[in-house]
């Protein structure tokens, strides 16, 4: 089956952060997770925007919990994608979360094999930079093939670094990986984490400007600059450190493509905490 952006589409849950994606693509659609703040139940963007998270998170008393959606609200919205033929739905790492699995019992539910679900074995925006990617290829024509093949690759070759201010978040969460060994070690040293399915600690450097270096050190050693780089940038409520990396990007690979500079959304940033900022690419040639 020729696969094109008119009958196949592209969901993600809102892990992705990437909120806007259905304004620029008629085809996307985003399944969001809850954030509960005591017994008040928020949907992630929908009910609950960063904004308004980050400055509800500073002054509360009890730290907020997530949950993933039901496979009732993955199901609600690939039957409100009847019209496609196809739809590719990609996910969190199922490691991180059972978001995946809601997704894979909704469309087991559906009864047909319409849905391809995807863990994305990664979280934030480079799930977003994995369905740009797809999308690419549909505005050209594709196939099932080309596509799993294209899935198979980015496992293999997109990068992914990111840095908090305490692990804290990840602890309390239980998402907090093999990088438990450093939990309570990290008075004024920044831990430098990558996700491989689950949070794996990299690095411990003294401050912010040594935890660029090691971006800049992680981002050329494993590129090279060509138009086909593209690249994504996420804070929680630090939009300084995420225009350092910007800068950093323009500098170091001109030619790269920014697809993406996102404000973790409240699900993400209820695990992640304040001052976390993640960096993401991938080099989307064959």
């Amino acid at each position: 089956m020729n696969l094109t952006a008119s009958n196949t589409a592209i969901v993600v849950d809102s892990t992705a952060d990437f909120p806007d994606s259905p304004k620029r693509f008629p085809n996307w659609r985003v399944v969001p997770l809850y954030v509960l703040f005591g017994d008040q139940s928020y949907r992630d963007y929908v009910e609950l925007t960063p904004e308004e998270f980050y400055a509800r998170l500073r002054t509360a008393e009890e730290l907020p919990t997530t949950s993933q959606p039901t496979p009732g609200d993955f199901l609600q919205t690939y039957e409100e994608l009847g019209s496609y033929d196809r739809i590719y739905s990609l996910h969190l790492s199922s490691v991180l979360s059972g978001t995946y699995q809601s997704a894979m019992t909704a469309a087991t539910e559906l009864g047909d094999d319409r849905v391809r679900v995807v863990d994305s074995e990664t979280a934030s925006a480079a799930i977003a930079i994995l369905g740009l990617a797809i999308q690419r290829r549909l505005d050209h024509g594709t196939t099932d093939d080309e596509i799993d093949a294209l899935i198979q690759r980015f496992k293999e070759r997109a990068g992914l670094i990111f840095t908090v201010d305490t692990l804290e978040f990840l602890r309390r969460g239980g998402r907090i990986g093999r990088a438990s060994a450093w939990a309570g070690q990290l008075l004024h040293v920044k831990p430098i984490l990558t996700i491989k399915r689950e949070v794996v600690p990299l690095k411990r450097v003294r401050g912010n400007q040594k935890a660029m270096q090691e971006f800049v050190k992680a981002f050329t050693s494993t590129t090279e600059d060509a138009p086909e780089l593209k690249i994504a940038i996420a804070h929680a409520d630090a939009p300084g450190r995420a225009e350092q990396l910007r800068k950093m990007v323009r500098a170091e690979r001109p030619q790269a493509e920014i697809e993406l500079i996102t404000t973790l959304g409240a699900v993400v940033g209820t695990h992640a905490g304040p001052g976390t900022v993640g960096f993401f690419w991938f080099d989307d040639r064959e």
